[in-house]
This record gives structure tokens, C-alpha cells and sequence, in this order.
């Protein structure tokens, strides 16, 4: 049982909350009424917490050493010694096998693609890509544009670049301010805990979350504009959705640079309640542009 329980801390359930990314397929498609549709959106969102499970998994097994060495992370089943990189590899092999066939037996081959792409990427940034200065932000940043890519591929949905450029921006901000907040908490042992640390520098992370902020927040405020969006919705109204987000990226900024919670976006999310309750407004604000027009 003490083993059992280790394994599912190892598989970092909190973290899960990324993989919500997945219903947006279904909430923006218009989708969220058809009971099939939700069906399927819940099929993927468990796909993705096996495979993300199962790569946490592989990548803390690459860390041990360095993991060891982080105050936080050294708590951690594997850097603790609780589990050996044997059984937490094996466990990994069995539950990607078993999210890839669920993929396939949910929603047939696009969806198994999908999920392919995103082990594949995952397993390269375990391996060395997370050692690149840049392109590691881009590899975070690619598993989030994956999931809502395969929320949307569960549900039949069409794919929107919008969707795209939203997640990818949103999630390159998230990636930066990550990389700045563990640069803040290791100081001068930071390449010691991550490689590519060696080369970023507060200043350039603030330079680059900065064109992130901006290119986020015009990204999306088009968005709610563009015909297409307009033609979908029915109307313009989406554009009062756009305080929520900005008041939810400058509430994050706050959170990075007055409480230094950067280094872990989830606990962020889960722990702040400002945050929290700004992200279920704007669902339920755009719940009720979209359903009741």
C-alpha cells in the first residue's frame, strides 16, 4: 500500500489540473450540451493524466540526482528513495501502453496521433531538449497546444488557429515564468538544478514574459473579435471576457514577482483564491455568451 501510494504521489495528480486543457475544445465548439461529446472530452482528459503521469514518471527518473538537490523537490518518491528508477520506469512503460490504446479505443487514430506527438515531444525534453536554452520553453509550451489540439480532435471539433496561437502564447508565458521563478529560489546553484538556467538571466526572462503579456492579451481580445468567432457565437460578445483574462495574467504576474510562486503554476491555480475563482467566472461567463445567446 505504502508503495501504491508513492506511485500515484510520483505521478503528480496535482498537475493534472493542465490537462483541463482539453475540455476547451468542447466548451468552444458549442459541445458542452451533447452528452456524447462530453463523453468523449472526459476520455481524453483521463488519457492525458495516464500519459502525463507516465512521463513525470520517466522524467524524474532522469532527475534523480539533480531533484536531490532541491529543497522541494528532493521530497519527491523517487529523489527521496522511496521508489527506484526500475519500478517507476516500468510503471511508465505499462501506463503509456495503456493511455495510448485508451486514445485509440476512445476516438481512433487522430487522437492516438495526438497523443504519439506528445509523448514523443515529452520524452525529447526529458531526454535533452529541457538542457536548450529557448527551444525548453517551446517543448513545455507544445504539450499544452497538444492537449487542446486533442480535446478538440475527441470531440470532432474543428481545430482553430486561434486555438493555437492562444494556448502556444498562454503557455510560453506560463514556461518563462517558470524558468524565472526556479532561477529566483536556486540563485547562483541554478544551472546545478537545470542546465539551460545557466543561460537565462532575470532580466532577459522579464524582457521575454513581457512580449508574452503583451502578445497573450492581443492574441486573445482578437480573437473574441474575428469574424469567425463572431459568425460561431452569434455575436460580439465575447469581448467581455477579456478583463477575466487580463486580470488573470496580471494577478499571475503578481503572484511570480510578490509571492515567487512562478517555479509551480499548479500550486498557484490551486492555492490562490483570487486566481482561482477568476478562472471559474470566466468559464461561467463564457458558458453563458456561448449557450445562452
Amino acid at each position: 500500500m505504502r508503495l501504491l501510494f508513492d506511485l500515484i504521489q510520483a505521478l503528480r495528480p496535482r498537475q493534472w489540473t493542465k490537462n483541463l486543457l482539453v475540455f476547451t475544445g468542447l466548451l468552444f465548439a458549442q459541445k458542452a450540451t451533447d452528452p456524447t461529446a462530453v463523453i468523449e472530452a472526459v476520455e481524453a482528459f483521463l488519457v492525458f493524466c495516464v500519459l502525463s503521469g507516465s512521463m513525470y514518471l520517466i522524467n524524474d527518473s532522469l532527475d534523480v540526482a539533480q531533484d536531490r538537490l532541491d529543497p522541494i523537490k528532493c521530497q519527491r518518491p523517487l529523489a527521496a528513495g522511496r521508489i527506484t528508477v526500475t519500478v517507476a520506469v516500468a510503471t511508465a512503460i505499462v501506463l503509456t501502453i495503456l493511455g495510448l490504446a485508451g486514445a485509440y479505443l476512445a476516438s481512433g487514430t487522430l487522437l492516438l496521433k495526438v497523443c504519439l506527438a506528445y509523448v514523443g515531444i515529452t520524452l525529447l525534453y526529458s531526454g535533452f531538449l529541457k538542457h536548450i536554452v529557448i527551444i525548453d520553453v517551446f517543448a513545455v509550451a507544445s504539450g499544452f497546444v497538444l492537449r487542446a489540439v486533442a480535446g478538440a480532435t475527441a470531440v470532432h471539433a474543428v481545430i482553430s488557429p486561434w486555438l493555437i496561437i492562444c494556448t502556444l502564447l498562454l503557455a510560453l508565458f506560463l514556461a518563462l515564468a517558470k524558468r524565472r521563478g526556479e532561477l529566483m529560489t536556486h540563485g547562483d546553484q541554478a544551472s546545478h538544478h537545470r542546465a539551460s538556467l545557466a543561460e537565462y538571466s532575470p532580466e532577459l526572462l522579464d524582457q521575454m514574459i513581457s512580449v508574452m503579456t503583451a502578445s497573450t492579451l492581443m492574441s486573445y481580445a482578437l480573437y473574441t473579435i474575428s469574424d469567425r468567432t463572431v459568425e460561431l457565437i452569434g455575436s460580439t460578445n465575447m469581448i467581455y471576457t477579456v478583463p477575466f483574462v487580463i486580470y488573470g495574467i496580471f494577478r499571475y504576474l503578481y503572484l511570480v514577482h510578490q509571492r515567487g510562486a512562478g517555479g509551480h503554476p499548479d500550486r498557484a491555480l490551486l492555492r490562490d483564491w483570487p486566481l482561482m475563482l477568476n478562472v471559474l467566472l470566466y468559464g461561467l461567463v463564457v458558458g453563458i455568451i456561448i449557450y445562452f445567446r
